[in-house]
């Protein structure tokens, strides 16, 4: 696919002026954005997202078209991934709601150009040397078996990156936020704000997750222009995607577990790929078409036993509630006072409340 420099400028500077406006509207009005609002433009992100691909099949053909939808869905979904981090980095430095939206987005333009360095780099290892597929693939396999042991181990605490303890070490911060300043003068003495501390954390965080997505969509296509975009509008909804799931990620259980088994699926796919160009051994290679319909498939079962789960337990926590936390119900003292009434008597405990002045029923 050979992609002139217009258009990628023209992408670049599209990306940059999203970025821009997204800036402009979160100083203009720093706040938490509504359900409604998050999920009105994280509909237009994936619409935007929907309608690229579309175009690519009139412009470059249906295979070009097909690997962007792939690679942008593996994308996306260990984006979503990444969200369990960002809720606990935040979290974990209790980010005031109205800065959320410019620690996530400062975060995401820093992940943007990283991962196009990483994407520039990797697309020359591939041409230069085709046994790089052997290592994308191992890294995709390591991956894939790490997210099972770390998610049954259940570790979920943050572990703050080596990057964030170095400027802390460099460099005093204060232990409260000022506004949105990410650097404050006290006693004549310059501090970092946690803010600025925050916003590091954040981009550091989704640099480490691209070495695994980077590998994972260099499986899917090796043009560098698809790989760039699918992970670029895997991105740019990211921040809405956090407001508008964030209570429903707890609920995506089995999560973790489908995306350790497309990173396995797409590591082997890396390896036989890697045998088939590298070695010229006659092994089947994967095609594109079947790679979506696997990850798909792995996303639509994994998300629906989730959910299924999450309902069972909810159904179970209220079976095995005290009877006192159930509407409707009394708990057992009450009912033994009850028994104990004679009959056509009044029971003391609900006596007060009716003879309670109206004062105190309000």
């Amino acid at each position: 696919m050979d992609v002139p420099f217009w258009v990628w400028a023209t992408t670049i500077a599209t990306l940059l002026a999203v970025i821009c406006f997204d800036f402009y509207l979160i100083v203009r009005n720093p706040r938490e954005p509504s359900m409604r609002e998050s999920s009105i433009w994280v509909s237009i992100y994936v619409s935007l997202a929907i309608a690229f691909g579309i175009g690519l099949s009139f412009f470059a053909g249906g295979d070009q078209s097909l690997d962007f939808f792939t690679g942008w869905i593996v994308e996306y979904s260990l984006s979503v991934d990444n969200l369990f981090v960002f809720i606990l980095i935040l979290g974990s430095f209790a980010v005031p709601a109205e800065h959320r939206q410019r620690v996530l987005l400062v975060g995401i333009a820093l992940a943007l150009i990283f991962r196009g360095i990483f994407i520039a780099v990797g697309a020359a290892a591939v041409n230069a040397f085709a046994w790089v597929f052997f290592i994308f693939g191992g890294i995709l396999l390591w991956t894939a078996w790490q997210l099972i042991v770390s998610h049954d181990d259940g570790d979920e605490e943050y572990k703050e990156p080596a990057v964030v303890s170095y400027v802390r070490r460099v460099m005093p911060t204060t232990d409260r936020y000022h506004g949105a300043k990410l650097t404050v003068r006290l006693d004549g003495k310059r501090f970092a704000t946690p803010l600025l501390i925050v916003m590091i954390a954040v981009g550091m965080t989704d640099i480490l997750f691209a070495l695994d997505s980077i590998p994972a969509i260099f499986g899917i296509t090796q043009e560098p222009y698809l790989v760039f975009t699918a992970n670029a509008f895997a991105l740019m909804g990211l921040r809405q995607l956090y407001f508008l799931i964030g209570g429903l990620l707890n609920k995506l259980v089995y999560l973790s577990k489908g995306l350790a088994i497309i990173l396995a699926f797409i590591g082997v796919k890396l390896v036989l790929h890697a045998m088939h160009t590298s070695l010229h051994w006659p092994v089947p290679e994967i095609d594109t078409l079947t790679s979506l319909g696997v990850i798909i498939g792995v996303l639509t079962v994994t998300t629906v036993l989730s959910l299924m789960k999450a309902r069972r337990d909810e159904r179970e926590a209220a079976a095995a509630a005290p009877a006192a936390d159930r509407p409707g119900d009394y708990p057992a003292e009450v009912a033994d006072m009850d028994s104990d009434t004679p009959p056509g008597g009044t029971s003391n405990r609900f006596s007060r409340d009716d003879e309670a002045e109206p004062s105190e029923r309000r």
